[in-house]
């Protein structure tokens, strides 16, 4: 067995956020760890990486305590792909590589001719020799993407651990990213275990699925055995049809098609959702489902609340794949803001394509306007612009909107408490 989670529990201070979680991962295994927002989900990657020490229980690496094992030794066998910020500093993505060899380099020496090499086939591998002498800061999502996977393959690792790193891509990049660290597991023996959102790329790739909800782990196993209509609606809270669209015996998950019925009692009131990247897809189709006027935006074509919010016939405000929050898209975000009757903030990660969705809410909610924010993860772990997205979101609540914990409980608030939200 090649790692052993034991009854980890673990969180941020005070506060816990994952309980005696257990899981074990065998060489060579591709492991996906999937679960709704807030879950727990990158806490146990965090784990399972010696980035965050557990209260309780332990991480074994072949056998032995990862925190007995010397951290220059952790990093030569483990190398880790966060949720980082944009890269926006003027290093070349050859610079950005050679950093993943540090742990092989001895204090003040210069690269080795070895060194060299594992550098040249990690670029070659992720395809990015050619971007050597480009300024990371100038490449697109995807290449980024690609440069920071190849700088973690520079270390040479036998495990390697992700953090959603399809997030805020387009689909084609997305599936060339699965498709690479499928090849990477085939060809050379990699371990991977990846947090991911999107549960049809997880069932398509992953050999296992370790299910996160509430703190806890759910289920793991095969994505036959996870992926399953009920084990969806307990973790999810939603209902989806579980379909086998090919001769691979994957399973896939369709969101049901029937009409959504039209409930009288809200008739015609508005709610603007400001989501992304599969945050507000649970709650898109609960507020329609409950005769809500609903519309979303800013959003990337592509994006999974874009997929959702087409599916569904809901109004969008949207920018194109890979760009950020452009004027127009401002300007007409903030005309179906003020048409609202409520607006909600999900629990997104804000970089810097997004967050001028985040100063249009802000500005909303210091006019009065009637603002929910689904505060269900902590800012720090969704900021990736250096600090400032952090500093707006603690304005925005010293503003006085209603902060809840989940989709359900921003509903029951709108539905319940709708003239206490509306008066403040």
């Amino acid at each position: 067995m090649l790692l052993n989670i034991l009854g980890v529990t673990c969180g941020y201070g005070a506060s816990l956020v994952l309980k005696d979680a257990s899981v074990q991962i065998n060489s060579g295994d591709f492991v996906g760890i999937v679960g709704p927002n807030g879950s727990g989900k990158s806490t146990l990657l965090r784990t399972i990486s010696r980035i965050l020490q557990p209260f309780y229980g332990k991480v074994l690496l072949k056998g032995e305590d990862i925190y007995h094992i010397p951290v220059a030794e952790i990093a030569k066998k483990m190398a880790v792909l966060t949720q980082e910020p944009g890269l926006d500093f003027p290093f070349t993505a050859k610079d950005v590589v050679t950093m993943g060899r540090l742990p092989h380099i001895k204090r003040f020496a210069r690269e080795s001719a070895r060194d060299v090499e594992a550098i040249a086939r990690a670029m070659d591998l992720t395809d990015t020799a050619g971007l050597a002498d480009r300024q990371v800061n100038e490449l697109s999502g995807g290449e980024k993407q690609r440069v920071l996977l190849a700088r973690a393959l520079a270390q040479e690792p036998e495990i390697l651990l992700l953090d959603e790193p399809t997030s805020y891509l387009d689909l084609n990049y997305q599936i060339e990213i699965m498709e690479l660290l499928a090849r990477l597991r085939r060809e050379y023996g990699l371990t991977i275990v990846t947090v991911l959102h999107d549960l049809n790329l997880a069932s398509r790739y992953c050999d296992y699925l370790v299910v996160v909800k509430q703190g806890s782990i759910h289920t793991v196993g095969t994505p036959r055995q996870v992926i399953t209509v009920d084990t969806i609606k307990e973790v999810y809270g939603c209902e989806v049809r579980v379909e086998y669209p090919d001769s691979t015996g994957h399973p896939y998950i369709v969101f049901n098609d029937e009409p959504i019925g039209i409930a009288e009692e809200d008739g015609e009131r508005r709610v603007h959702v400001v989501g992304g990247g599969g945050s507000g897809v649970v709650l898109l189709r609960n507020l329609l489902s409950r005769g809500w006027k609903v519309s979303t935006g800013v959003v990337n074509v592509g994006d999974s609340d874009w997929q959702e919010a087409c599916r569904l016939g809901i109004s969008i405000i949207e920018a194109p794949p890979f760009c950020s929050v452009g004027v127009n898209e401002i300007r007409q975000n903030k005309e179906m803001i003020q048409r609202a009757d409520f607006i909600i903030l999900a629990g997104i990660p804000f970089g810097t394509g997004n967050i001028k969705n985040l100063e249009c809410v802000l500005e909303e909610a210091e006019k009065g306007s009637p603002v929910i924010v689904i505060d269900n993860i902590d800012i720090c772990k969704r900021d990736y612009t250096g600090g400032k997205a952090a500093e707006l979101y603690k304005c925005l609540l010293r503003s006085g909107v209603h902060t809840v914990n989940s989709e359900w409980q921003a509903i029951q608030l709108m539905k319940g408490d709708r003239e206490n939200v509306v008066q403040r």
